[in-house]
């Protein structure tokens, strides 16, 4: 049988996929006996009191839906998952992230460098992180999850000055 941790990680993968799901079709992908039921609903209720899920009611039906600190949450287990590893070959490409979170949304800014740091990068600067793995895609969809349009810019490109690459791989030993 699953652990309560182990349902806990299940719905989120499940939800990060789609807008909501259903609580009934959580049931059917995760539940296989009783005992498993009460797990599922008690995996539910810690992630709705932790902050990470919602209920939608539309009247018919119930559903969950990820909120924001969810789907921070979805992202990171992206990044702990084993099958998630990367090529360590590199392709020639520097994966540079620019991050610039104002005060007010410090939780948020602490969270993005714990992925980022997870995800391979290294920081040059406060507010410049630099890495040679392809995890642009998930710093997109990020972006793109928590609104942030002009606090997160990332640039993919083959070539940096020689000063800043020497600079990397000396952090990086």
């Amino acid at each position: 049988m699953l652990k309560k941790r182990d349902f806990s990680k299940k719905i989120i993968k499940i939800l990060s996929e789609r807008p909501a799901v259903s609580v009934s079709e959580l049931e059917d992908k995760i539940a296989l006996d009783k005992d498993s039921q009460y797990a599922l609903n008690r995996s539910i209720k810690g992630l709705k009191d932790a902050g990470l899920i919602e209920s939608v009611d539309s009247g018919q039906n119930k559903y969950a839906k990820l909120t924001k600190e969810g789907k921070k949450k979805a992202n990171s287990l992206k990044l702990e998952c084993d099958n998630a590893i990367v090529s360590n070959t590199w392709d020639g490409f520097w994966r540079i992230i620019l991050l610039d979170m104002p005060e007010e949304r410090k939780s948020e800014r602490e969270a993005l460098r714990y992925l980022l740091k997870k995800a391979g990068f290294t920081c040059l600067k406060n507010s410049v992180w630099i890495s040679v793995y392809p995890f642009e895609h998930l710093f997109t969809n990020i972006k793109k999850d928590l609104n942030l349009s002009t606090e997160l810019i990332i640039i993919v490109t083959d070539k940096i000055d020689e000063s800043t690459e020497k600079e990397f791989f000396e952090l990086c030993k």
